[in-house]
């Protein structure tokens, strides 16, 4: 990756994050923390990874995505604004009553979400079906679901990969978000599920554990999916993250999993944000 290449991903993370403080402000709800830990890979997959057509969201040949931790709904829609799915003006709208950015991803209302999801654990099952289908139909496409860490804890999360690996789906790449905390508290006080690579590796899938804020790391990482490809193994990608990444007063904190920025926060967030670019654009 050149250093012009970084910073281009560098700088839409930083508007897909201004998007997620707008989203989640102008609903006065929402779920910015595991938005903005993510935030780097829904960047990565969608301005560099993916094969897709934001003037045609339908295309048959595309990648598809699927985004298990559906909660996060604010990063997923502030990438697709940003790519150019449907306008960065509408993410205010999110949670309206008459909006059609509801609380978790609905395929039948917005342009470029693959999947409805918000049930945790159901978001990989689909993601898994998807991949063996294009299998089936002999199609090159490429399927990738973003799970969350609290996630894990759902037995049908472990009952999907062991269906991705019988059925050699090496065109399944499962990403992790390890930023270590979900509305509880502590993933490992609420429930323990380390370690996480071992287990994904017991399941059948080749596992690498990444920095989930480095774009070179994601750029490995995603180049190891594609090497895979005709081994028969899915892929595991375990990003270390940081929950609430990019505004100081929301990392590491459990209480930013599902809670608004008030005006005054907001402001400071996207002051924040505004101070990142500027030093991105020296």
């Amino acid at each position: 990756m050149t250093d012009q290449e970084r910073k281009e991903l560098q700088l839409t993370a930083i508007r897909v994050r201004e998007g997620i403080l707008t989203a989640t402000h102008g609903a006065k709800s929402g779920h910015p923390g595991g938005s903005l830990s993510a935030a780097d890979v829904f960047t990565y997959l969608y301005f560099k990874e993916m094969r897709i057509d934001p003037a045609d969201p339908h295309w048959e040949d595309r990648d598809r995505f699927v985004l298990s931790k559906g909660h996060t709904a604010p990063g997923l829609y502030s990438t697709l604004a940003n790519r150019g799915y449907f306008p960065v003006e509408d993410l205010p709208t999110l949670r309206h009553i008459d909006s059609y950015l509801q609380g978790h991803p609905n395929m039948n209302t917005v342009p470029g979400v693959d999947m409805s999801t918000g049930s945790l654990g159901q978001g990989l099952s689909a993601a898994a079906g998807m991949a063996k289908g294009a299998k089936f139909l002999g199609k090159d496409v490429n399927v990738y679901s973003v799970v969350g860490d609290g996630e894990l804890a759902e037995g049908q999360i472990w009952e999907a990969t062991m269906f991705a690996a019988h059925y050699k789906l090496d065109n399944l790449c499962i990403i992790v978000d390890l930023n270590g905390l979900q509305i509880d508290g502590r993933t490992a006080d609420v429930m323990n599920t380390a370690p996480v690579d071992e287990k994904f590796a017991a399941f059948g899938c080749d596992v690498t554990v990444v920095d989930g804020h480095d774009f070179d790391a994601l750029e490995a990482a995603f180049g190891r999916f594609h090497k895979n490809h005709g081994s028969g193994k899915p892929t595991a990608i375990l990003m270390k993250t940081t929950k609430g990444k990019g505004v100081s007063f929301m990392e590491d904190k459990a209480g930013w999993h599902g809670k608004a920025p008030n005006d005054e926060e907001y402001a400071q967030g996207m002051a924040e944000l505004a101070a990142a670019r500027a030093a991105l654009e020296v």
